[in-house]
């Protein structure tokens, strides 16, 4: 697919005064508010422009699926460390961009947004316009790059993105423990203040997983020091592969239960925010800074709740949106968002209403 295509689908749009739904294979279309507007389709403009794996450097054209981008990587024994979901194998790497969303090593690896290097972009005017750059000691246009890592696409249509990539580690382990919501937390606090090669974390259902991930010699020491139940290799890689594409019990229970009428929310806390009562069933990821809850209660009770706890929520599936899918801004953001969008999108062009209603 030419980007002049993709240019001319915006300027038609810009002078009919029309919208455009920015779609890779519509992997996320729940997520977030209801797409609307006439479709952007982005499944084929794909491939990898370059890849220099000595420079753990990727960049790659935003149609391009994930998997696709993993296996080349897995040849030369690199990898996407922040995990993203792949939802079933549809996700492309510009929804991933866009949706923000990092999988169950995020709190050890870092979030989507710090892998990013650079973007290339169109406008609300068919602009190309560039950002970042594919070297990883370059931090001219981070910001700008980073800017597009969760907006939803509402402030342009990427062409292509430049990714760190890091090496698989040489060695996994995954331990269980049987424990209690608040015991969980407390001991992953713990932990988490010990040099330990904590890759991920999961706790569901009066269990507590970790992972371990690095050099054999310090996965094996942490191993024995910490103790638990060690589960084999065969069993725990689909359980974190299941945690991360949303495809395990805990996702596909949440999903009959949203299907019932409930909710599942995504709250962001502290690592350090102790345990919460709930009315429904709660996953808790990242050392306890991410937890996931499908509930019946209304949003403003849910956000209430995060609030205090330090955080905010976010809608991940539902139904009813009328809560909005994401926390409502302050004045002074709204703004903020405004002018951003005002800038890079003057006509309102792309995924109204996607992010905000107001945008």
């Amino acid at each position: 697919m030419p980007i002049s295509q993709l240019q001319d689908q915006i300027k038609s749009a810009a002078a009919r005064g029309a919208k455009l739904e920015i779609r890779g294979h519509g992997s996320k279309a729940f997520y977030g508010q209801t797409p609307s507007g006439e479709l952007l389709e982005m499944g084929g403009y794909s491939g990898v422009s370059s890849y220099e794996p000595s420079e753990l450097v990727v960049t790659v054209k935003a149609g391009t699926p994930i998997i696709e981008l993993e296996q080349l990587l897995a040849q030369q024994g690199q990898r996407l460390a922040f995990e993203p979901p792949r939802f079933g194998g549809r996700g492309t790497v510009g929804g991933m961009v866009a949706a923000g969303l990092s999988g169950p090593a995020r709190a050890s690896m870092g979030a989507l947004r710090e892998h990013v290097l650079g973007v290339t972009m169109l406008n609300g005017s068919a602009e190309a316009m560039s950002f970042g750059g594919t070297v990883i000691k370059n931090v001219a246009g981070y910001d700008l790059s980073r800017l597009m890592a969760g907006s939803m696409g509402i402030l342009g249509l990427l062409l292509e993105v430049s990714l760190k990539v890091l090496p698989a580690p040489k060695a996994q382990a995954t331990l269980r423990f049987e424990l209690g919501q608040e015991q969980a937390l407390n001991q992953l606090n713990r932990w988490g203040g010990q040099p330990l090669p904590i890759n991920a974390s999961a706790w569901w259902d009066g269990a507590l997983l970790l992972r371990l991930a690095g050099a054999r010699a310090a996965v094996h020491s942490a191993a024995q020091a910490l103790g638990g139940e060690l589960i084999e290799a065969e069993l725990a890689a689909p359980f974190w592969a299941g945690l991360r594409d949303h495809s395990d019990e805990y996702f596909l229970g949440a999903a009959r239960a949203v299907e019932g009428g409930a909710k599942l929310w995504r709250l962001s806390l502290p690592q350090t925010a102790p345990a919460l009562s709930l009315h429904g069933e709660q996953l808790i990821e990242w050392g306890g800074a991410q937890r996931w809850v499908a509930t019946p209660l209304a949003a403003n009770a849910i956000r209430e709740l995060a609030t205090k706890a330090g955080g905010h929520a976010t809608l991940f599936r539902g139904a009813d949106k009328s809560g909005g899918a994401f926390t409502p801004l302050s004045a002074p953001l709204l703004r903020i968002h405004r002018e951003l969008k005002k800038s890079f999108d003057p006509q309102g062009i792309f995924n109204p209403g996607r992010l905000y209603d107001e945008l």
